[in-house]
């Protein structure tokens, strides 16, 4: 059961990046390339009428974490407290960018919520990729000094940076030269993702510059991409051990290279679904990636002191998870559902839909 569940949590949070991710993306692009009043509208409109439905992913995914991985849970709360912390108050600035931009028709008004709504779109973007880097790095479990635990070998605190700003030091923060890499792939990958949903769900005037700026942002993220693999070695020499032993876990970086390769070739796709799989799979092929180089452990411990966590030592009891099943089932159902029915409503372009007045 515990692989189950694992699975099932992996499938959501990847379902929240993909789905959520094009609102962060639609919003670093606003940012930095909505310059027209009617684009800026239309980006916005492109995010708002589906942000909310789509973060019911990243509760759903908290939710089942707590049922099946509580004490996994408890440690990753805890630890990562300061940065939790500052990604649900981007969270609600991003929100409300959203919401309160159309509610007055003053210029000014106007400036400030786009500035909420992208600026937190791409600090989110940025602190997911940093969590990410996190948990493929490790952390210091139990606060281990001179080989002997502070706490709970369960127990973390990171600071948000520590004095070496490196993922080599024995207490490292969250924040280090490995983690900025994996944030700025994070950055780069949802904003082709959010630039690729403009173009499927917009008539904006930049549409067709925005398939320059994918092209040009796919350049820098092979080469990110080719520069992390090498550092992920020297941060974490075991990091491909997985993928020897069972060699089946190569499709999933497969379906990360057939996305970005496709992505190259963005200018000559004939349909603007076509470029959102594309962006899509790199998401979905980066994630599931990164957890099968990891499995089955859920958090690395940096230390030889405390073992890391995983789905098997972090567990609830056998019990909890088969009575979750039911639940789980339902909650399932009621979810896409819920999916189905929006995207069905809000099929096609958005640009005449009324939103936020």
């Amino acid at each position: 059961m515990e692989v189950f569940w694992y699975i099932i949590i992996a499938i959501v949070l990847a379902v929240f990046f993909v789905l959520d991710g094009y609102d962060f993306g639609a919003g670093i692009i606003h940012l930095f390339f909505a310059k027209k009043e009617k684009d800026k509208e239309v980006i916005t409109k492109s995010a708002g009428l589906f942000w909310d439905s789509n973060e019911v992913w990243l509760v759903a995914a908290g939710g089942m974490l707590f049922m099946a991985f509580p004490t996994f849970y408890a440690s990753v709360f805890s630890g990562f407290y300061l940065p939790l912390i500052i990604v649900l108050w981007l969270i609600v600035f991003r929100a409300i960018g959203l919401e309160f931009r159309n509610q007055f028709s003053f210029q000014m008004w106007k400036d400030i919520w786009d500035k909420s709504f992208g600026v937190s779109s791409l600090l989110l973007a940025l602190f997911f990729g940093i969590a990410l880097g996190n948990i493929v790095r490790g952390v210091n479990l139990g606060g281990v000094e001179n080989q002997i635990s502070n706490h709970e070998a369960h127990y973390f605190f990171l600071p948000l940076w520590d004095s070496s700003f490196s993922p080599l030091s024995e207490t490292p923060g969250v924040i280090d030269w490995f983690t900025i890499i994996i944030g700025l792939i994070s950055v780069v990958t949802l904003a082709i993702h959010g630039a690729n949903w403009i173009i499927l769900k917009t008539n904006s005037s930049i549409n067709t510059k925005l398939k320059t700026i994918i092209f040009k942002l796919n350049i820098a993220l092979a080469a990110l991409t080719i520069f992390s693999l090498i550092i992920w070695q020297l941060v974490n020499p075991n990091s491909f051990d997985n993928f020897i032993d069972k060699p089946y876990l190569f499709v999933f970086p497969v379906i990360y290279l057939i996305g970005l390769i496709g992505l190259f070739f963005i200018k000559k796709l004939k349909k603007e679904i076509h470029g959102f799989i594309l962006s899509t799979l790199v998401i979905l092929g980066g994630i599931t990636s990164s957890l099968a180089s990891l499995f089955p452990v859920l958090l690395p411990s940096t230390n030889n002191t405390n073992e890391a966590l995983t789905i098997y030592n972090t567990a609830t009891s056998e019990y909890g998870l088969s009575v979750a099943l039911v639940w789980g089932i339902i909650g399932f159902i009621l979810l896409f559902t819920y999916l189905f029915i929006q995207k069905k409503l809000m099929g096609g372009k958005i640009d005449n839909m009324d939103y936020g007045h």
